[in-house]
């Protein structure tokens, strides 16, 4: 994705195809997405539990910011689009690889050794942005405790789309907007 510079063509076809696997997934069993998470039950509780987090890290992205330019206009959208993205990506990492893990009983994984790999894979993911990596890491760990607990992933999906977001255009100073339509 980097290497090409098809950013917007890579997560689009990456949300398409797991749209498409979910739907699939769904016409044959219609409890899966209730077992994913994708329902609204759970969602305030799990939103809830998510905004001290916000509260800790939105002022810590603010006071690491070495962005001295403005705020333009380029992150409504980002905002706005980045929760599906976000949702996505915890879908993968929660419902399947977490999910998984946890009722794979030969395993015996203990909840908190599912909480810390599965995060540690998340961060894993965002290398080589060590302070990515970081926070990546932090907010996975909140992230699937309170999935374990309530199951709800829409809300995951849009706390991981702002604070990423946030994040991404504050800390790092990237303007996702920007690099997801720098082929045009």
């Amino acid at each position: 994705m980097d290497w090409l510079e098809l950013r917007v063509f890579y997560i689009v076809s990456a949300c398409l195809f797991w749209m498409i696997y979910i739907l699939k997934r769904y016409q044959t069993d219609k409890q899966i997405l209730q077992d994913w998470g994708f329902h609204k039950s759970g969602f305030k509780k799990t939103f809830l539990f998510g905004i001290p987090l916000a509260f800790l890290i939105i002022p810590g992205i603010i006071l690491s910011q070495t962005n001295s330019s403005p705020l333009t206009w380029n992150l409504i959208p980002v905002l706005a689009l980045y929760p599906f993205w976000g949702l996505i990506q915890q879908f993968l990492m929660i419902s399947i690889i977490a999910g998984n893990l946890r009722s794979i009983s030969s395993l015996k994984l203990k909840k908190n050794q599912v909480i810390i790999f599965v995060s540690f894979l998340f961060a894993m993911a965002h290398y080589p942005y060590w302070p990515l990596m970081v926070f990546t890491f932090a907010m996975e760990v909140v992230f699937i405790i309170a999935w374990l607990r309530w199951r709800n992933l829409l809300a995951l999906g849009l706390l991981h789309g702002w604070l990423g977001g946030l994040f991404l255009y504050l800390v790092l100073e990237r303007n996702l907007w920007n690099e997801l339509w720098s082929i045009f």
